[in-house]
């Protein structure tokens, strides 16, 4: 039997469980702008486009807020994080300077990363993420 190396060429698909579909569709379609692909109800199920990313929010009895952490790209972070504010979205951290990139790591050299974070309906701590020149 020969072995072959896994190749995995992208991420597909993230999930996360909520407990009112439609609650949680109008956040990540209305204030979070992502685009509503398609939902399915019953069972229960939504999806986003987020780049090349698909987004599925499941409807489930009871939830428990993912452990994880999705970073949501964003040009102006300044800009967007006012715009949670304006849709009564609470942060629970402003945007602050995460990460200085002098070796261009990440992107180009001398860029900051700056994050800010929110939490959605079922608890889930999503996050801003930007990059820019100082």
């Amino acid at each position: 039997m020969t072995s072959q190396t896994l190749q995995i060429d992208r991420l597909h698909q993230l999930a996360l469980t909520t407990a009112d579909l439609e609650h949680s569709t109008r956040f990540y379609r209305d204030i979070l702008g992502l685009s509503l692909i398609t939902s399915f109800d019953p069972p229960g199920l939504a999806f986003f486009q987020v780049g090349n990313v698909r987004l599925s929010i499941q409807k489930v009895d009871e939830v428990e807020a993912a452990s994880s952490v999705l970073y949501f790209r964003v040009q102006d972070i300044v800009a967007a994080t006012q715009s949670l504010k304006d849709n009564a979205i609470e942060l629970e951290r402003e945007p602050e300077l995460i990460f200085r990139d002098d070796q261009g790591q990440f992107g180009e050299a001398g860029e900051e990363e700056w994050m800010a974070f929110f939490r959605d309906p079922d608890g889930h701590l999503p996050a801003l993420a930007s990059r820019s020149k100082p």
